[in-house]
C-alpha cells in the first residue's frame, strides 16, 4: 500500500516536490511508495508547470488535513497563519508533517512539537533551514554523538549577495539591494532578511537540535546590515577581514547553580568581520554554509544553494522518503533520531555578558588629543585596545578606526556610553563585532 501525501500549497517549492516526486527515473526506489493523493491551492484554475488530475486539486486546505486517507501532510503555505493551524490540525488527526516554514517552527515549535510528542507522530523540517543542505538530519542523527559547542552559519542568501556585491563592486548597500529586488534575490518588502529576522528564525531552529533544548525566539539577538557601509568593508579588507551576516549559536562554561540540563548559550545574528582564513569567509552570493564544531569531531561544513525550488525540494523530498521508510518499518515506538522530544528550555547568555572583539568608527572633530581621550575611556572600562589609528578625513571630521582585544560586550558598551558625551565626538558610525 502506498503512502498518501497532502500537500499543501504550489507554489515555487511545491510545484518543485512534485515535480521531483514525479520524475523518479534514477531517484530511490521507496519513492514509488508515494501517491500524491490531495493537492491544496487557492486558485486550481491557473496554469501549472506540472500535470496533476484535477480530483486532486482543491482549495480546501481543512480538509486535507482532515482526510483519513493521507498520511504525511506537506506544509508549503509559508506564514504564520493558516499554516501554524493546519499543522496542528494534521498532528491532532494521527498525520505525519514535512514543513519548509521556519517562521511558524521558530515562533510555534513548542506548540508543534508538544503536539507531535503526545500523538506520536514526526514532524520534519530539513528544507527549514538552508535550502537543499542537509544539516537538520545530520544534526539529529550523524553528529547527535558529538559534543557540539558551536554553530556559526551564512543562513541568508539575500544578505549574503548584497554584501558580496559591496566587497567585490566596492557599492552601497542601498545600491546593491536595489539591483537585488530587480534581480528577484530580494523581497519588495526585505525586512527579514536585511535586518536579520530571516537568520535569528534559522539559528533559533539550528540551536535547539545542536544543543538539545527549546529556544524563545525573543532570546535570538538580532542585528542587521543596513548600518554596513563600503567604507567599513574597505577598512575590513585592509585588515584581513570579510564582513558577513552571521548566525551563531555557542556554548559558554555551564554555572555550577545553572537549574538547566541544557548548556548556557549565547546566541546571535549580526554583521561579523571574519577572518580571510575562516571557512565561511569564502562563502559568497545567494550561497549559504553552516559551519559545525565539536568534539571529537572538530569541524565540519556544510555548504550548498540556501534557496530555490530545486534545492527546497530536495529537501522535503527527502524528509518524505524518510517518513515513508519509518512508516515501513513502524513500531509501537516513535524513532528518537527522527523526532525532537527535547523539553527544557536553553539558557540564553545576555548580549552584555558576551566575550568578543569589537571593530569602531568614529568620526571626530580635529583636534589634538583626540585619540588619547578615545584611549582613556576605553582603558577606564578594561577595553584593551589592538589598534587605533586615524585612517584620513571627511570633510572635516577626522575618521578614528579602533579594533579591541576580547572584551566584555557590557564594558565596552559602557566606554561607548562615555565617549558619546565627548565634545569631540561627532558620530560613531559603525560598530561591528570581530569573530
Amino acid at each position: 500500500m502506498g503512502v498518501k501525501l497532502g500537500i499543501l500549497g504550489l507554489g515555487t517549492v511545491g510545484t518543485g516536490t512534485v515535480q521531483l516526486l514525479q520524475d523518479l527515473n534514477g531517484r530511490h526506489p521507496l519513492l514509488r511508495e508515494i501517491e500524491i493523493h490531495r493537492v491544496g491551492v487557492r486558485s486550481p484554475q491557473l496554469p501549472r508547470a506540472v500535470e496533476l488530475a484535477k480530483n486532486v486539486l482543491s482549495t480546501d486546505l481543512e480538509a486535507i488535513v482532515n482526510d483519513p486517507a493521507v498520511d504525511i501532510v506537506v506544509e508549503l503555505i509559508g506564514g504564520l497563519e493558516p499554516a501554524r493551524s493546519l499543522i496542528l490540525k494534521a498532528i491532532e488527526n494521527g498525520k505525519h508533517i514535512v514543513t519548509a516554514n521556519k517562521a511558524a517552527i521558530a515562533r510555534f515549535g513548542d506548540e508543534i512539537f508538544t503536539a507531535a510528542n503526545k500523538a506520536g507522530v514526526y514532524v520534519m523540517l530539513e528544507a527549514a533551514v538552508g535550502g537543499g543542505i542537509p544539516v537538520i538530519q545530520p544534526l539529529k542523527q550523524s553528529l547527535s554523538v558529538n559534543r557540539i559547542h558551536t554553530v556559526t552559519g551564512i543562513v541568508n542568501g539575500t544578505t549574503n549577495y548584497i554584501l558580496t556585491r559591496m566587497q567585490t563592486e566596492g557599492s552601497n548597500f542601498s545600491d546593491v539591494l536595489a539591483d537585488a529586488q530587480k534581480l528577484g534575490y530580494a523581497e519588495a518588502d526585505p525586512t527579514a532578511d536585511v535586518d536579520g529576522l530571516d537568520a535569528a528564525d534559522k539559528i533559533a531552529i539550528l540551536a535547539s537540535l545542536a544543543f538539545g533544548g527549546r529556544i524563545k525566539l525573543q532570546d535570538v539577538y538580532s542585528e542587521g546590515i543596513r548600518q554596513v557601509s563600503k567604507t567599513d568593508i574597505a577598512y575590513a579588507e585592509k585588515l584581513g577581514f570579510v564582513i558577513k551576516l552571521l548566525a551563531i549559536a555557542k556554548t559558554l562554561t555551564p554555572s555550577p547553580s545553572s537549574p538547566s540540563s541544557t548548556p548556557p548559550l549565547s546566541l546571535r545574528v549580526h554583521p561579523t568581520l571574519l577572518p580571510k582564513e575562516h571557512p565561511l569567509a569564502s562563502i559568497n552570493g545567494v550561497y549559504n554554509a553552516i559551519l559545525v564544531e565539536g568534539e571529537p569531531l572538530k569541524q565540519v561544513m556544510f555548504f550548498g544553494p540556501g534557496a530555490g525550488a530545486g534545492a527546497t525540494a530536495s529537501a522535503v523530498s527527502s524528509d518524505i522518503l524518510n517518513l515513508v521508510a519509518a512508516l515501513k518499518t513502524s513500531t509501537a515506538n516513535p524513532n528518537p533520531l527522527l523526532s525532537c522530544a527535547h523539553q527544557d528550555y536553553c539558557q540564553i547568555v545576555p548580549m552584555a555578558e558576551l566575550i568578543t572583539r569589537f571593530y569602531a568608527r568614529f568620526l571626530t572633530k580635529d583636534q589634538p588629543g583626540v585619540i588619547g581621550k578615545l584611549g582613556t575611556c576605553f582603558g577606564t572600562y578594561g577595553v584593551s585596545l589592538e589598534s587605533i589609528v586615524q585612517t584620513g578625513f571627511q570633510g572635516e571630521l577626522a575618521e578614528i578606526v579602533v579594533v579591541t582585544h576580547d572584551v566584555r560586550e557590557g564594558n565596552f558598551r559602557q566606554a561607548l556610553a562615555e565617549i558619546h558625551t565627548l565634545e569631540a565626538i561627532d558620530s560613531i558610525p559603525s560598530l561591528l563585532r570581530v569573530l
